[in-house]
């Protein structure tokens, strides 16, 4: 009578191969996944300075509307910001009170700042440029703004986003 034996275990072969086969699968997955992993921060923060940008550019624009033509000063916080960075403008509430408030859009480094009647709030922190101008000489009730916003990503990599809004009309 012959007893077959069962064989338990692993070669040192087959371990081997194994072991092979495994490394050549991480050689080739490991660009792959890092490549995947980069293009899915890319993606996320342009959605992110997108949002952030037309948010941005629609409380500027409604608050713009409102302004009283007369009262708009387009300037500089100081020396160090870029021109035509800051614009300060009084807004007429309603026409029963007639009550009116200054309002104050200003980069300040990096930050961009709604200010209302002393009161200082933070936009976006992620802002790399921001100018207003008036587009035509002979009609200061257009408004041109144009922003840019840059957000790090990976690596010491930016994602920027510009944004313009050529004619914004004062509706005073």
């Amino acid at each position: 009578m012959v007893t077959s034996r069962r064989r338990r275990g692993v070669t040192l072969m087959e371990l081997l191969i194994v072991v092979g086969i495994v490394s050549s699968l991480f050689a080739v997955g490991a660009p792959i996944l890092l490549q995947a992993n980069r293009q899915f921060i890319m993606v996320r923060s342009k959605v992110q300075l997108q949002q952030e940008a037309r948010g941005i550019m629609y409380i500027i624009t409604r608050a713009l509307r409102q302004a009283q033509s007369n009262s708009i000063v387009i300037t500089r916080v100081d020396g160090n910001q870029p021109f035509y960075s800051q614009i300060k403008f009084t807004t007429e509430q309603s026409s029963s009170t007639a009550v009116s408030n200054s309002m104050t859009f200003q980069q300040e480094g990096t930050t961009l700042y709604q200010v209302i009647k002393n009161h200082k709030r933070i936009l976006t922190t992620n802002l790399n440029y921001l100018a207003f101008t008036f587009p035509r000489s002979d009609d200061m009730t257009i408004i041109s703004v144009s922003l840019t916003l840059q957000m790090g990503i990976y690596e010491g990599r930016t994602k920027q986003l510009h944004m313009a809004s050529e004619k914004v009309r004062v509706m005073d």
